[in-house]
């Protein structure tokens, strides 16, 4: 279907994606309905499918979009030579990014379940592929002999859950200045690795 000449999709699209993120987050994917979606942007729930054809879909581009770039956003970002430099860009990379995304970050986690299972075979590939750039970093480490590890898989997992945790209780404006909280980070995950 044709959308009608003056019609503003370039603000539409991105409104109803930014009023779906935040509902979604809120109140859950199957808690939130397309009806809720279209009233939050100002627009009648019809309007909606000329945009996505469905709320799956809807749910399944929020994931991917966040993954893309966040995925992008790391291939700009990494630097170092050695293992040690690369894990120290990576820690402060990582929470860095998500700390401005936690909605997206919470959907990634949370909202998996509600994938249809070949949408969450595709997020998974992505959030894999993002894991493996860690464990990349850590199996030269152990390699080079600069990081000791019991197993290579199981501390990227535990690292990655630990840099994600600050999403739970970090506030901007509090005691800890994000460079500052970084740094703590930092440290930790240096005595995880053994460097």
């Amino acid at each position: 279907m044709a959308r009608k000449t003056g019609s503003h999709a370039e603000i539409t699209g991105p409104a109803i994606r930014a009023a779906a993120l935040s509902l979604f987050a809120r109140s859950g994917y199957a808690a939130v309905s397309m009806r809720e979606i279209a009233g939050e942007v100002g627009v009648r729930a019809g309007a909606l499918y000329l945009y996505t054809p469905d709320k799956q879909t809807l749910l399944f581009d929020l994931l991917r979009d966040h993954m893309e770039h966040l995925l992008g956003a790391w291939a700009d970002a990494k630097s170092g030579t050695t293992p040690v430099e690369r894990l120290e860009v990576f820690v402060r990379f990582h929470i860095d990014y998500h700390l401005d995304r936690s909605d997206q970050v919470f959907l990634s986690y949370m909202e998996l379940r509600n994938l249809t299972d070949a949408n969450f075979q595709s997020i998974e590939t992505l959030r894999r592929t993002y894991e493996d750039e860690l464990q990349a970093i850590l199996a030269d480490g152990l390699d080079s002999g600069d990081f000791t590890l019991a197993d290579v898989r199981v501390s990227t997992m535990a690292l990655i859950a630990m840099l994600n945790g600050v999403l739970t209780w970090y506030r901007e404006g509090g005691r800890l200045s994000r460079d500052h909280l970084q740094g703590i980070y930092w440290n930790m995950a240096r005595g995880m690795v053994g460097a």
